[in-house]
């Protein structure tokens, strides 16, 4: 008689940075946050379409510890507690140590379970068919094997890693004979004709004790590493995890085990890794555009088009690619606009911000958006949620002037504490120690005007964190 059935794990890896997807995809706001595909951000739009086959109450989502707090925000805007779901790593290492952190937080609790693995940046049409591939594919992990779904090509596509599957394994699937790196395009022709090469999905399905076996195996080095650092208490360091292989699950398990099976899939799928592909996957207008936002098109062809902060006006263009945002406007041929990765990586090197976050910037406490910056002056809209509170801190170069456009304000201002409300106002000098704090049931919405002759982050000295902890 069959043994019970194991509990499932859905686990998604938000990590990354989405650099193909610049300006909308940021280091600190990566596209998995993004809402590029409907209302829902990409993660969340992940969630969704797990139910009702695979339930939320043993989520595990893997992130950088940067984006602790949204990702949190966005599981509970979708009424799901975010408690005990979210691993964070210090830094990125790629998918194995990514995948073997989270098996090992599930065997802390439990020593067997399938886990299903999906990156959280990636969107599907056929939701109905994803559950049918879905039940197969944890029928196939039960019985010890390692899944991945492979995506049936409908073009010889050279941005994508393929699999070629050979050999009958149950429940539709192929043995896995290998994998294959991004081909060129007679080779991704070839492969379209051969019938039995899919695209690599990024998507798996497996048994904790299986694929434990398989890293000790395969990666023992890793596993023991990793054994380390989860096993010691508090936060792990910097250091230790940064010293882990930077290692795909590809290469350290999937390339040389013999329990891979490969499930072809026809889902409508795609990794929305570039503006290319997410203009491939949205419905086009009767001239071949997407338009998103308030935007006004002329004479315009087979083109994307998004703004998200002011009227786009696009006039006698085809296949290029338009994006607004706030600070920052991009624009490129359509099929060459994956390039924005190198401008990216140009951003980064010379210390711009836009690289790294957009104007508004989430915190713990909620967010703040720049206004206007000039050599001695800074204004911020500041938005505090009911109940938190930002850091003591002080500054040396530069005082605050805040002004409560809606709310309720606690304000720490040196030895004095003050209630303020709507259309009252406070001065803090600089080197005077404070700490702004919503007391109210609403979000609280500041604005404050910085003047000095330095206004950078390295001016805060904080003497506790954003939970008040010293």
């Amino acid at each position: 008689m069959p043994g019970p059935r194991l509990n499932i794990y859905p686990v998604l890896l938000a990590g990354g940075t989405g650099t193909r997807l610049w300006p909308v995809s940021r280091e600190l706001f990566p596209k998995q946050l993004a809402s590029l595909a409907g209302d829902d951000s990409l993660l969340q739009n992940t969630i969704k379409r797990l139910s009702p086959v695979i339930g939320t109450e043993r989520l595990r989502i893997v992130c950088g510890a940067e984006h602790f707090f949204e990702i949190a925000r966005h599981l509970d805007a979708l009424g799901i507690s975010s408690e005990g779901k979210i691993i964070t790593e210090p830094c990125g290492r790629n998918t194995a140590p990514a995948v073997l952190l989270a098996l090992l937080d599930i065997q802390k609790t439990e020593e067997d379970a399938v886990l299903l693995i999906f990156p959280a940046d990636h969107v599907i049409k056929d939701v109905s068919g994803f559950h049918r591939v879905l039940e197969a594919a944890v029928k196939l992990a039960e019985k010890g094997h390692i899944v991945t779904f492979g995506i049936k090509p409908d073009r010889p596509e050279t941005g994508y890693g393929y699999i070629e599957g050979a050999g009958d394994a149950g429940e539709g699937a192929l043995r896995i004979r290998r994998f294959v790196e991004k081909p060129d395009l007679r080779t991704a022709e070839h492969y379209l004709r051969e019938g039995n090469f899919f695209w690599n999905s990024g998507i798996f399905v497996f048994r904790a004790s299986v694929m434990r076996a398989e890293f000790s195996a395969f990666e023992p080095r890793l596993l023991q590493e990793m054994l380390d650092i989860v096993s010691r208490e508090g936060c792990m360091s910097l250091a230790g995890y940064d010293a882990l292989p930077n290692i795909s699950i590809d290469y350290a398990i999937m390339e040389k085990t013999e329990r891979g099976v490969v499930l072809p899939s026809d889902f409508g799928w795609s990794d929305i890794g570039t503006w290319e592909t997410l203009y491939n996957f949205l419905p086009k207008d009767i001239s071949g555009n997407v338009a998103e936002g308030d935007v006004i098109l002329k004479d315009t062809k087979n083109s994307f088009v998004r703004g998200e902060n002011r009227l786009v006006v696009v006039t006698g263009l085809e296949d290029v690619v338009v994006v607004e945002t706030p600070d920052t406007v991009f624009v490129s041929d359509l099929q060459k606009s994956k390039d924005v990765k190198n401008v990216v990586a140009e951003l980064k090197e010379k210390g711009r911000e836009e690289y790294k976050s957009h104007v508004t910037v989430y915190r713990p406490w909620g967010t703040y958006t720049i206004l206007e910056k000039r050599e001695n002056t800074k204004i911020k809209r500041i938005v505090v949620y009911p109940g938190a509170k930002l850091s003591l801190q002080m500054h040396n170069r530069r005082s605050e002037h805040w002004v409560v456009v809606q709310g309720t304000a606690k304000i720490l201002n040196g030895d004095k504490t003050v209630i303020l409300h709507e259309n009252e106002s406070t001065y803090v000098p600089k080197g005077n120690r404070h700490r702004l704090e919503n007391p109210g049931k609403e979000p609280l919405h500041i604005i404050e005007v910085q003047m000095g002759d330095y206004l950078g982050e390295d001016d805060i000295v904080r003497f506790d964190d954003d939970f008040g902890r010293g």
